[in-house]
């Protein structure tokens, strides 16, 4: 049993609760279950979690604000939400707020398992990718330590959520290639989230919000109108 691979729970069904602790560990994780939002919180926080199964619709603070303070976080922890709302929006809220996956109620017990091990594998390659290109990128005006976290631009610090590191980081190690949002969804976010390829538009506008001089006209993070989005590969001042 690997007692490394942590996962938290956060739901207040009872039933679900407990087959989900049971088919995860029957997987060999150590699984621990807060049935109101305010003690997946605590938890949250005070710990150091493999993986996160979270529900919407949670007693006290609810599963939205809590993907929201776990992104809010320097550490990245792989989030799964699970809800009866089922409604498109909440689906794309959930990922625009950093979930990595969405699964409606009522799901496959096996399926989220799946899942859960598809996002460890994922978290665990890119841990490993940052400890092999352990050395700074600097591109277009940008300086990103993927070992530490840490990225500037013309020197300044910025302050960037996890997922935003994640695609600023894939554009800085592959400048001036075009992706499209499907593109980044598969290579940032890991998952081909049908749809929800708007979700690469609200990161992009947040990235531009902070590395940008003028967002409305960007010369770091471009447009090709078409195709997707490339970091362009100059010193980013537009001269």
């Amino acid at each position: 049993m690997n007692h490394a691979r942590r996962v938290l729970i956060v739901e207040d069904d009872a039933h679900i609760a407990h087959l989900l602790r049971m088919h995860l560990r029957d997987e060999g994780y150590e699984v621990t279950h807060a049935a109101t939002g305010d003690e997946g919180l605590r938890l949250l926080e005070n710990d150091t979690w493999s993986a996160l199964v979270l529900d919407l619709m949670l007693p006290g603070v609810d599963g939205l604000e809590i993907c929201r303070r776990a992104r809010a976080m320097t550490r990245y922890t792989p989030i799964i939400i699970t809800s009866a709302r089922a409604s498109e929006v909440h689906r794309i809220l959930g990922l625009e707020l950093g979930a990595d996956d969405y699964l409606a109620k009522p799901f496959s017990m096996l399926e989220l398992v799946a899942r859960v091990k598809a996002l460890l594998r994922r978290a665990e390659a890119m841990a490993q990718n940052a400890r092999i290109e352990a050395g700074a990128v600097e591109v277009a005006g940008l300086r990103i330590d993927p070992v530490a976290r840490t990225a500037q631009v013309d020197g300044a610090a910025l302050e960037l959520t996890p997922r935003e590191f994640d695609l600023l980081h894939f554009f800085a190690r592959h400048p001036d290639q075009v992706y499209s949002r499907m593109d980044l969804l598969n290579q940032v976010w890991g998952h081909r989230h049908d749809g929800y390829e708007h979700t690469v538009n609200t990161h992009i506008n947040r990235l531009r919000n902070k590395i940008e001089r003028d967002p409305a006209a960007p010369r770091r993070i471009l447009t090709v109108w078409g195709r997707g989005y490339k970091l362009a590969g100059g010193d980013g001042s537009g001269a």
